[in-house]
C-alpha cells in the first residue's frame, strides 16, 4: 500500500504596508513592504493559515520574497560639477574630479 501526499508550505501576502519601498534583490523592480500569512496546502487547497512574524518585502515581478535589510539601498546622491572641480554629494566638500571616493567622508563620487 502506497500514499502520496500532495503539498506544500507557501507565503501569501495578507497585507501591503508600503507600496514601493526598495528594489528586488533578484530582479531590480520595485518590492513593496507587506505583512505574510504561511499557507499550508495539502493537494492544492489551502488547509490552514498562521502570520508571519515580521514584515517581508515582496516583489510583484518575480514574486520573491526576502528581507527588509537585503534590499536593494537607493543609489547615492550624484557629485555636482563646479568651475574649479566637484563636489561631494553627502558631505558637499570640494573634491578632486579624479577621486571615485570622497576623501573627507568616504562615499562615492
Amino acid at each position: 500500500m502506497f500514499f502520496f501526499f500532495v503539498g506544500g508550505l507557501e507565503q501569501q501576502v495578507r497585507l501591503v504596508q508600503k507600496s514601493g519601498a526598495g528594489r528586488c534583490i533578484a530582479c531590480g523592480s520595485r518590492a513593496d513592504l507587506v505583512d505574510y500569512d504561511k499557507v499550508l496546502k495539502v493537494f492544492f487547497v489551502p488547509v490552514w493559515r498562521w502570520p508571519g512574524k515580521a514584515p517581508l518585502m515582496h516583489c510583484s515581478s518575480c514574486h520573491l520574497f526576502f528581507p527588509p535589510s537585503a534590499s536593494l539601498p537607493p543609489p547615492p546622491p550624484r557629485m555636482k560639477a563646479e568651475p574649479h572641480g566637484m563636489r561631494c554629494g553627502s558631505c558637499g566638500r570640494p573634491v578632486e574630479p579624479e577621486f571615485s571616493f570622497c576623501p573627507f567622508c568616504g562615499a562615492a563620487l
